[in-house]
This record gives C-alpha cells, sequence and structure tokens, in this order.
C-alpha cells in the first residue's frame, strides 16, 4: 500500500500560480507512475496531468496544456504540480493517484489508478 498526501493547495487570484506536492511512502515510489486529477463542486472527477515512473514523459489535459507542469523527484518520494496562469475555472479540490506499473509509459485515467490521496483544495479569484 501507498499512502499520499498532497499540500501547496490556497486562494490566488487569477493569473497567479501555485505548486502542489504529493509526498509518498510505503512503497518503492520509483515503481509508481504518478497522476494529478481534479474535482469541483457538482462536477466529476477530471484528469490534469499524468507522469511515468522515471519522469521521462508526461501528458496534460488540454485545458492546462502549456499553464501546468507535472514532475517527480524520486530520491524526495514527491510529485509536483506547477500551476502558473491560473484561471477562475481552475478551482476544484486536486487529488494526486499513484498506479504501480511494470513500464515506462503514463496512466491517464481515473479508473486504473489504486492509491489516492485526501485532495487539496485550490481557489481561483477572479
Amino acid at each position: 500500500q501507498v499512502q499520499l498526501v498532497e499540500s501547496g493547495g490556497g486562494l490566488v487570484q487569477a493569473g497567479g500560480s501555485l505548486r502542489l506536492s504529493c509526498a509518498a511512502s510505503g512503497r518503492t515510489f520509483s515503481n509508481y507512475a504518478m497522476g494529478w486529477f481534479r474535482q469541483a463542486p457538482g462536477k466529476e472527477r477530471e484528469f490534469v496531468a499524468a507522469i511515468n515512473r522515471s519522469g521521462g514523459s508526461t501528458y496534460y489535459a488540454d485545458s492546462v496544456k502549456g499553464r501546468f507542469t507535472i514532475s517527480r523527484d524520486n530520491a524526495k518520494n514527491t510529485v509536483y504540480l506547477q500551476m502558473d496562469s491560473l484561471k477562475p475555472e481552475d478551482t476544484a479540490n486536486y487529488y494526486c493517484a499513484a498506479e504501480y506499473v511494470p513500464g515506462a509509459g503514463v496512466v491517464v485515467t481515473l479508473s486504473q489508478y489504486d492509491h489516492w490521496g485526501q485532495g487539496t483544495q485550490v481557489t481561483v479569484s477572479s
């Protein structure tokens, strides 16, 4: 079992930046593909970004491409989401997720992830 704890959320004005962190424990972090998802009130949880085990491959939702950057530090067992040029529509609870994968691919489907954090709230004011 891998445990995930997100941090870094908060209130920011439109156009501002935040960096989310997700600290993992319990298993070998470098064996897990990681992802970020978000859920706004009244909406379904949606994919934001994913990164493979080594950090060499990433994938983004169209809505955040060019504004968000996912990265990981396997030595620190942490995955990050750098969010720039934030918009009010980015307001949501952000979750990180982990999935054990034997290969080098990214995982972008919510249902494929077995391990989830508790979420961190991001609010972007206009």
